[in-house]
């Protein structure tokens, strides 16, 4: 979502942190484009006059222009200010917490999470989330009650998502009204022992009296102790507008950003904070019914900055690579062992952990490689080809692929809907791959790898323009 906004201001920063030193008349210029950028990236008039203040009053102070670096010292104070702005604590020593809900769950059970928002943002697929989330991270009993008595399908699609995500629906009872579901749902949530019942609330296609009337009253009924505003990112300043309006006739406890993962052009969720003064606790990544990410104003900064966002990646790992089979691998590779079942289990953890350009994202200083994938059209498919060539294998042709000749190379690219040159690119990456693990072991560790090698699917490992720090360049690119 931020990708346009942090190549702006990636190049207007980049201007300061090449010269070393700054005058004044450097420091408004660079401010200038940053506005621009903000601006055009549909962040609220009000929110980036305030913020260019606060930068350009700090960035031209003394301690600041007769810094050692002091470039690096206005992209700091850009990043803090970015950080404050989305309504978190620059100055926070905390180490971010790896998962986490995201919902404040400090109250008297059943606790009741009220989501309210317009037609078409996401609410129900995002409730469902919310409740698998709490169940799977927090071993919280969940209840999921529908209230929306208007949308065709709309309650027997939260039940279908409610059984996809194993979590206990409300059952559906025909001609009920809004309110005495809410009070049935409030009544089955304390008899059954459940620890949270999340109300999904009717929508509409524009903010009108009845509909808030309705959110007013089920409010009172149930008196819920989150008030999730769902509002999809896509539609920019508007999902200011509505955020305000919910707050200020309902009062939301925070709001929860929708179809983060598209090409919108992140003002709302630099805007939300600030002008609702309510907190965005959650943020949608995608369709599936886990792509949902707790929202953190440093991470979101660093990513904004291009400073990449470890500790998301962290995550991502921890929940979709399987660790046996990890260590597994990995025991091979220090023997000096990696055939084609080794390259099989490589691609599928890859693949569990999503899109590769999304990765490449959340690394610090990375953003030349993936600018380098989108150039060379890197086909998001290529994974998915390779694990099929290798599945179409025997399997004493994956453990020994010098086996492979070209009557069998035929009949493999037969069986996976490749061509035989596919098939003969696969086997060249894991030679060379092969060759990296068996220089690895002779080496004694991984210092083998920091010459080169290659990664499934990626073309080989050449060393990219300055590389990352500490790791001699890495390991995606194009030969």
């Amino acid at each position: 979502m931020f990708d346009a906004l942090t190549e702006k201001l990636g190049s207007a920063l980049s201007k300061l942190t090449r010269r070393g030193a700054l005058t004044e008349a450097d420091v408004t210029a660079a401010m200038r484009e940053v506005r621009v950028a903000l601006l055009e990236a549909d962040v609220a008039l009000p929110v980036v006059k305030d913020f260019i203040a606060k930068v350009t009053e700090k960035a031209v102070g003394e301690s600041v222009i007769k810094s050692v670096t002091p470039g690096q010292m206005v992209v700091k104070i850009v990043h803090d200010e970015l950080v404050t702005m989305l309504g978190g604590d620059p100055n926070s020593q905390e180490m971010p917490t790896l998962g986490g809900a995201g919902i404040d769950l400090a109250a008297p059970v059943p606790v009741g999470v009220l989501m309210v928002g317009l037609q078409g943002s996401g609410k129900t697929t995002t409730t469902a989330k919310i409740a698998k989330r709490l169940q799977e991270k927090e071993r919280k009993r969940v209840l999921l009650v529908s209230l929306d008595t208007y949308r065709p399908a709309a309650q027997e699609q939260l039940a279908i998502l409610g059984r996809q995500v194993n979590v206990v629906t409300l059952p559906i009872v025909a001609g009920e009204k809004p309110e005495a579901i809410a009070r049935r749902g409030l009544d089955e949530a304390r008899k059954g022992g459940f620890d949270v019942v999340i109300y999904d609330t009717a929508g509409r296609l524009t903010i009108d009296d009845a509909m808030m009337g309705e959110v007013e009253t089920v409010r009172d009924i149930v008196k819920p102790h989150e008030t999730l505003l769902v509002t999809d990112a896509m539609i920019g300043q508007d999902a200011v507008v509505t955020a305000k309006s919910f707050n200020e006739k309902i009062g939301i406890t925070g709001i929860v950003l929708t179809r983060v993962d598209g090409d919108a052009r992140g003002g709302a969720a630099l805007s939300m904070r600030a002008v609702t003064g309510r907190p965005i606790k959650l943020i949608g990544v995608g369709e599936k019914v886990d792509a949902l990410d707790t929202f953190d104003a440093n991470r979101i900064a660093g990513r904004i900055l291009g400073m990449g966002d470890i500790v998301s990646l962290v995550e991502k790992a921890a929940a979709n690579i399987d660790h046996e089979k990890a260590e597994k691998l990995a025991a091979r590779m220090q023997e000096g062992k990696f055939d084609l079942n080794d390259m099989l289990s490589q691609l599928q953890q890859i693949q569990r952990m999503g899109d590769m350009k999304g990765l490449l994202g959340l690394i610090p200083g990375i953003g030349a490689a993936v600018k380098q994938i989108d150039q060379s059209k890197l086909d998001p498919k290529a994974f998915k080809r390779q694990e099929a060539i290798i599945q179409s294998m025997t399997p004493k042709e994956r453990r020994v692929p010098d086996l492979i000749k070209a009557s069998r190379k035929q009949r493999i690219a037969l069986g996976s809907g490749v061509t035989v040159a596919d098939v003969n690119k696969l086997l060249k990456q894991h030679q060379q791959m092969e060759s990296v693990m068996k220089r690895m072991k002779k080496m004694g560790g991984l210092g083998a790898l920091l010459g080169g090698g290659g990664m499934p699917g990626m073309g080989g490992m050449p060393k990219m323009p300055g590389g990352m720090p500490g790791r001699g360049g890495f390991p995606f690119g194009k030969r």
